[in-house]
């Protein structure tokens, strides 16, 4: 085994585990550990995506975080976060996340708009 697979299974062998499910998007807090022998934090957003096809796939994006800048990522992370709070506070503004949206009826009306075209386009032009 070379140093290259011996690394992938090292790195796939992590220290702690975290999981935050969050609709469509899951986020991974990871410890891992340095060849040293030190911790390192990766932190994955994987979101669930659809092709065209129907065909589920997902779309993951990583950061690496080293002890070094854990105090200072999280007092960035604790200031921004109080900033959006104060600013916008807790509730999620989008229609998606209203307390009277409904995704049937959302469906239902994009569907009736595509309709509306199809028929739009069925104009027998001696009528006219």
């Amino acid at each position: 085994m070379n140093n290259l697979e011996n690394q992938e299974k090292v790195d796939a062998e992590g220290v702690f585990s975290k999981v935050l499910r969050a609709g469509r998007r899951t986020y991974f807090f990871d410890v891992r550990e340095t060849r040293a022998g030190d911790y390192y934090l990766t932190i994955t957003e994987s979101k669930k995506n659809t092709q065209d096809d129907g065909a589920v796939f997902y779309k993951k994006h990583k950061i690496y975080l080293y002890k070094e800048d854990f105090e200072s990522f999280k007092d960035m992370l604790s200031e921004t976060t109080d900033f959006v709070f104060s600013q916008k506070g807790q509730e999620v503004i989008s229609e998606k996340h209203q307390k009277d949206f409904d995704a049937k009826k959302e469906y239902n009306l994009n569907k009736t708009e595509e309709n509306s075209t199809e028929s739009f386009t069925d104009i027998d032009f001696d009528d006219i």
